[in-house]
């Protein structure tokens, strides 16, 4: 009877972590639901963040927040999985080969910002958006500095 009994109260406490890794939370201004595990995952990884605003949408959970003095975002699908962090950064953080190039294939464009993207697979990629006039797009800087065309900002 004692195995019975022990074995139903461990299937209980299972059931009952599996349950809460869907329940939602509601963020302060009770817009937007973010699930409680990958709030205890952000936590967990980053101790230190203040002012953590949330933003959930169809594809993925974004935590903005502010670290050592510099604004972040942290992405998690919604499974709960770290897809990756974002922060600003100045052009001069692009490696030489990448500014080399945007400056001769962008000639007369103007940086607007650069996203720099460090990916959960431990790459990192760059985005820098670049704008003439009323033509605005973002461009891709890989890994190996290499730059491709990402997408027309809208207008």
């Amino acid at each position: 009877m004692k195995r019975i009994f022990v074995t139903i109260a461990i299937t209980a406490l299972f059931s009952a972590n599996i349950f809460a890794a869907n329940i939602v939370a509601k963020t302060e201004d009770g817009t937007a639901g973010v699930s409680y595990t990958v709030i205890n995952k952000f936590n967990t990884d980053f101790v230190r963040a203040q002012n953590v605003s949330w933003k959930v949408n169809s594809n993925f959970q974004k935590a903005t927040f502010t670290l050592d003095g510099e604004k972040m975002s942290a992405f998690y699908n919604l499974q709960g999985e770290y897809m990756g962090l974002t922060q600003n950064v100045q052009f001069k953080a692009l490696p030489t080969k990448a500014k080399k190039e945007i400056g001769q294939k962008y000639e007369g464009y103007f940086v607007q910002e650069v996203i720099k993207l460090d990916a959960d697979d431990d790459t990192t990629v760059y985005f820098v958006d670049l704008k003439k006039d009323n033509d605005e797009f973002l461009v891709r800087v890989t890994p190996s500095a290499n730059v491709y065309f990402f997408q027309q900002v809208k207008k």
